[in-house]
């Protein structure tokens, strides 16, 4: 049996709490007080075997309100077992895995999943259309709306790439050739000459090739999975109340947090709550500017949110939204990443970086089966495609940086949004939000808690985007 305050004791520094002194645990030694929050988060589990928890979790047994404890596995790690005290979450916009990494298993990543050679789409007259190297760097934003991306999917063929996108585009694109409307700009995808940071931190530290966005949609109920492990059925970029989220348990926890914003912060869809939680004396919503004075003083939240700047979706924007160009991101994140590996807090720091979902550009894996979230429905405007959240989104990129990070591994088990969300319930030993997170496995495989490879951080440089990529672009979109 596994009681979750008897981690109490190893958390005392995290949890700063006044006047509890551990003691040297001999007989009659009284137990130590609960972790602040309600008391059935600090009740007793039994750990299920691995094998009924991954079967539990596949047929959807787990309900909203268990704790990791209950669901992730008797190996699994649990509240201070697990040596992390910093979380941090990176998540960009809009691009797939393939769109990435068609080219890792050629730069020193064999075991990567990618496309295979003889994948193709059909275009609007019948004839294949193969991948290609997008040397432009700035296309016209590609459809990915609920049924533009059920579309991309078709029934998991995933060959409706081309079709959906060809003709139609999300942003307006003043400047940009007819050429660049066509479906095949789908279809590109990037080498290490183009995105050298992340292939080299494909191959340094630990990347998941069957991590998926949480819906087959766009960006913001994707990011709700996030902040929410439910988009509360919205399935287009609307605005929806939610009576709890990831913040608001956090609070109960006294688990300290923070998103660092660079213009519109990702957790602002929810208005009410970042209304509540971005008033003064909280502090919890930041110029992006405190992130890296918060590394230099020590005082890095227990769980941060690094956001790029989100919304501004121009071609000389960081937040890798297409049309933006992807290395203007790259350079963001390698940013980020440098100053928390020269920081004290890297030592006991696990960093994710991802994306909201794929943008519409090409992927060739089917997304698999999920647990829905609650028993809301979507909410669907005439001509959508009628369709539920069973289903994952389209996969997208996963890497995790910290020094407990596997060195140049792939981990190949299927997540999704909410596998972050119970990695982060399960170091602070909070219950599920919805059904989708109690049945979601956190990326356990990708870690070496035991043996940690990256103690020592690599050393790395900073990418940076040419003048002439730059002026290429300007030419397009701002002529």
């Amino acid at each position: 049996m596994r009681r979750a305050s008897t981690l109490l004791l190893a958390l005392l520094p995290t949890f700063a709490l006044v006047g509890c002194t551990p003691d040297d645990g001999g007989p009659g030694t009284p137990p130590p007080p609960p972790l602040p929050g309600p008391t059935e988060w600090n009740r007793d589990v039994v750990p299920p075997s691995d094998d009924e928890a991954a079967s539990k979790r596949t047929s959807c047994e787990y309900k909203a309100g268990m704790l990791p404890a209950e669901t992730q596995g008797q190996s699994r790690p649990y509240g201070a077992d697990i040596p992390i005290d910093h979380i941090l979450v990176v998540m960009m916009e809009n691009r797939s895995f393939d769109h990435y990494f068609q080219k890792l298993p050629e730069a020193g990543q064999p075991d990567v999943e990618v496309a295979p050679d003889n994948y193709t789409n059909l275009d609007q007259t019948g004839t294949p259309i193969a991948p290609f190297r997008d040397e432009q760097l700035c296309f016209v934003d590609t459809n990915h709306e609920w049924t533009g991306t059920h579309e991309q999917i078709n029934g998991g063929l995933m060959d409706g790439f081309f079709k959906s996108s060809d003709g139609n585009h999300e942003l307006p694109s003043p400047g940009a050739p007819e050429e660049m409307l066509s479906g095949r700009r789908a279809l590109g995808y990037y080498t290490q000459e183009d995105l050298p940071f992340y292939y080299w931190l494909a191959n340094e530290f630990s990347i998941a090739d069957h991590y998926h966005s949480s819906v087959p949609g766009p960006t913001w109920p994707n990011r709700m999975y996030l902040y929410a492990a439910s988009s509360f059925g919205a399935v287009h970029n609307d605005f929806v109340t939610p009576d709890k989220v990831l913040f608001d348990y956090l609070e109960m926890r006294q688990v300290s947090w923070r998103v660092y914003v660079s213009t519109t912060p990702g957790a602002a869809i929810f208005v009410e709550k970042y209304l509540e939680y971005s008033k003064d004396e909280h502090g919890h919503f930041v110029p992006i500017a405190n992130y890296f004075h918060d590394l230099e003083t020590g005082n890095l939240p227990q769980v941060a949110f690094v956001d790029p700047g989100i919304a501004r979706e121009g071609y000389a924007q960081n937040d890798e939204h297409p049309p933006a160009i992807a290395m203007l991101g790259e350079e963001f994140a390698a940013t980020v990443i440098d100053a928390l590996t020269k920081s004290s807090a890297w030592e006991r720091s696990a960093l994710f970086l991802t994306y909201d979902e794929s943008g519409g550009l090409y992927d060739h894996v089917v997304p698999p089966p999920a647990c829905p979230p609650d028993d809301i429905a979507p909410i669907l405007e005439p001509g959508d495609t009628d369709a539920g959240f069973d289903t994952l989104g389209i996969r997208v990129p996963l890497l995790v940086v910290s020094p407990y990070a596997k060195k140049h591994f792939v981990g190949h088990r299927t997540y999704d949004h909410t596998s972050i969300v119970r990695f982060i319930e399960a170091r602070f030993q909070m219950p599920a939000l919805t059904n989708r997170d109690a049945n979601a496995e956190a990326p356990w495989e990708m870690f070496d808690f035991e043996n940690p490879p990256h103690v020592v951080p690599p050393t790395f440089t900073i990418p940076t985007v040419s003048q002439d990529k730059l002026d290429a672009c300007k030419a397009i979109f701002d002529p």
